[in-house]
């Protein structure tokens, strides 16, 4: 176990830190190495420093699969995120002494779960704490596409808006509309709740159908067979992790099921829908619009889907507030330190 025999330091950060390539290093004495792939908020990044031998990324650039692999060659404890692909072949790679993988983050799609449990290589993720923040952008873009709100900006920041008219700018409102929820964790009834409170119209589609007295608190209707809700809903949002059963979950035949007037949100992961198959479908009017957060080869979007007008598009920001990260850093910290005092960390990931 790491913290064995860990000696108490303490040690100021140096006001001029040391640079090794585009890494601000800290150095330290008998205490755990930590990779860090990415910048963190500042207080994250110096609670981790007063703790562990702190390898950190200031300069914010994603790293390559090389400097992945030196990453897991050297450190007892590795901090990645989502746009860190911890595949078989970085795990493969990983030194004796990796002994620990805290994710950044709540989805650990681009971690082989099983690959990790192979090599003894525990994986703690950070649940629960971006629930409210996700559900807040979800209810945005719920909000957003029937309402035309990126088209109306379009509109005024190309000088081309010329005043009010009785038929101008034409939506939707959402009360009283039918919302199918693909996904009732966490965030997902977070999303029922918040809709609820619309007046929307609660339905969902889940691996497992929820306890009645959870779905009476949203009046949601549980649906065992997705088509059948997707053709039947005015709305849909998309709040499902991803796994190999939902890799391309909406495909260019569940879309020809929604109805014409139907909109697609997703906060989850870009990969669940085919975006190919949906660019089509906004271009020829098989649905009406679009909210998307996410998508399918970040931080790539397709030109067709980014000229779209009934599309609102935003840049992966689900979980983008400074209270989310900075809980997001307590729970890597959590998972970390319970690990070096020799406990189980609460936050473990297994192999389904």
């Amino acid at each position: 176990m790491i913290g064995a025999n860990l000696v108490q330091v303490i040690c100021a950060i140096p006001s001029q830190n040391e640079t090794k390539g585009h890494y601000r290093v800290i150095m330290s004495l008998n205490r755990p190495k930590i990779v860090v792939t990415r910048k963190l908020p500042d207080l994250i990044e110096q609670r981790l420093a007063e703790l562990f031998d702190a390898t950190l990324n200031p300069s914010d650039m994603p790293l390559s699969q090389d400097a992945l692999i030196k990453a897991v060659q050297s450190a007892d404890m590795l901090v990645p995120t989502v746009t860190d692909d911890i595949n078989a072949a970085v795990l493969n790679a990983a030194g004796p002494q990796l002994k620990l993988i805290a994710n950044f983050g709540a989805g650990t799609d681009h971690i082989d779960i099983p690959a990790a449990h192979d090599k003894g290589i525990i994986v703690t993720n950070t649940p629960s704490v971006l629930t409210e923040d996700t559900a807040d952008l979800t209810m945005t873009l719920i909000l957003a596409v029937p309402r035309r709100l990126s088209e109306g900006v379009r509109l005024l920041r190309n000088g081309e808006w010329a005043g009010w008219a009785p038929t101008g700018m034409l939506g939707h409102r959402i009360g009283g509309k039918k919302l199918g929820i693909i996904g009732m964790g966490r965030i997902g009834l977070a999303v029922a709740q918040r809709a609820h409170a619309f007046g929307m119209d609660i339905h969902y589609h889940n691996r497992d159908r929820l306890p009645a007295q959870i779905e009476d608190t949203v009046y949601a209707t549980f649906w065992d067979d997705l088509d059948k809700m997707l053709a039947d809903m005015d709305i849909v949002s998309i709040n499902c992790p991803l796994t190999p059963g939902t890799h391309h979950l909406i495909s260019a035949e569940r879309l020809k099921l929604m109805q014409p007037h139907a909109y697609l949100v997703n906060t989850s992961r870009g990969e669940v829908i085919d975006e190919q198959a949906l660019t089509a479908a906004l271009i020829d009017g098989t649905i009406a619009g679009a909210g998307l957060d996410v998508f399918e080869r970040e931080p790539e979007v397709d030109e067709k889907l980014r000229l779209l007008n009934n599309v609102t598009l935003l840049p992966h920001m689900g979980s983008a507030t400074l209270e989310g990260r900075i809980d997001m850093g307590n729970r890597v910290l959590i998972n970390m330190k319970t690990y070096v005092d020799g406990h189980r960390p609460p936050d473990r990931v297994l192999p389904e």
